[in-house]
């Protein structure tokens, strides 16, 4: 259907608002991305130091054997998003979430979910939430967010006494070449593998490590402080694929009214040719009819 100059400003228009949108989130998400890598680097090194302590102390107190439970209480938290605008980010991951608790054979484990898209994603998974968080806004959030992440653990393991805990983080992380890939990682018990590598790594200093507290408190300080870390490098990481795959939308939405906008003008520079033609075929016409009515004798 033919439209007219004026519908084709107001749909041009439109559009070019359209466009300053999304060219406004798409600068957002590339600004949003970076503190969040500055933190996860960050915590890395933080990491480190903590795993450097495990390292004293099983030098200190020899190898350490982590108890085996025969049915630990599970727990799952699961890291989204709690806005949209990011594809299928959250769907993904709740559909790998739900491919994963079938192959379980101790039961449903507790979910704890962190974002309310999330939370809706997983809904539609017919898995049951027992708690949502609310996700972090900035990078002061992380810490928030992983110091109340650590202390539910702490109640879920009190409640559950004397059985144990076994606590797997699911979230999106970034893959390289591939884009991204959703993870299931398993956060406690802690992995004996590390445990046992740090126990056979060599003591490089000169003099044994000493340590004024108690064994016990001194063990328990330092996992509180490896779950803090790894909870806070596993919400970095989902902030850092959430704006990623944002980013990723928007660019592909801005080449969508990138191309719609230049069928607008196309189309606007046809109408606007055809209004041009059609008037100046209106003046020959005119001129043409008044130059026969001239030509024409005068009546008697």
């Amino acid at each position: 259907m033919a439209q007219t100059l004026e519908i084709l400003s107001r749909r041009t228009t439109s559009m070019q608002g359209i466009r300053s949108v999304v060219h406004t989130m798409k600068t957002l998400s590339v600004i949003n991305s970076a503190p969040y890598e500055q933190a996860a680097k960050a915590i890395e090194t933080y990491h480190d130091t903590v795993l450097e302590g495990l390292h004293a102390f099983v030098t200190h107190f020899g190898p350490i054997k982590t108890p085996a439970s025969d049915h630990p209480v599970q727990v799952l938290i699961v890291f989204g998003s709690d806005h949209g605008l990011c594809g299928n980010y959250n769907e993904a991951l709740a559909d790998h979430v739900a491919g994963f608790l079938p192959q379980r054979e101790d039961g449903p484990p507790t979910v704890l979910c962190v974002g309310a898209q999330m939370a809706d994603a997983l809904t539609d998974q017919h898995i049951a939430i027992e708690e949502t968080f609310f996700p972090a806004a900035s990078v002061d959030g992380v810490g928030r967010l992983a110091n109340l992440l650590t202390q539910r653990l702490e109640t879920i393991r009190t409640r559950a006494e004397p059985q144990d805990i076994a606590v797997s983080l699911a979230y999106v992380a970034r893959d390289g070449a591939a884009g991204q890939r959703a993870l299931i990682v398993p956060l406690l018990p802690l992995d004996q593998a590390v445990l046992d590598d740090l126990a056979a790594k060599p003591w490089t200093s000169r003099s044994r490590p000493y340590f004024s507290m108690p064994a016990n408190d001194l063990f328990r300080t330092l996992v509180r402080n490896h779950l803090f870390a790894t909870l806070f490098r596993a919400i970095a990481e989902a902030l850092m694929t959430e704006n990623a795959a944002r980013l990723a939308l928007m660019q592909q939405a801005e080449r969508s009214v990138d191309e719609k906008l230049e069928e607008l003008a196309s189309e606007t520079r046809t109408v606007r040719q055809d209004q041009i033609t059609t008037e100046l075929l209106d003046v020959i016409i005119g001129f043409e009819a008044l130059k026969k009515d001239k030509g024409d004798p005068p009546e008697e």
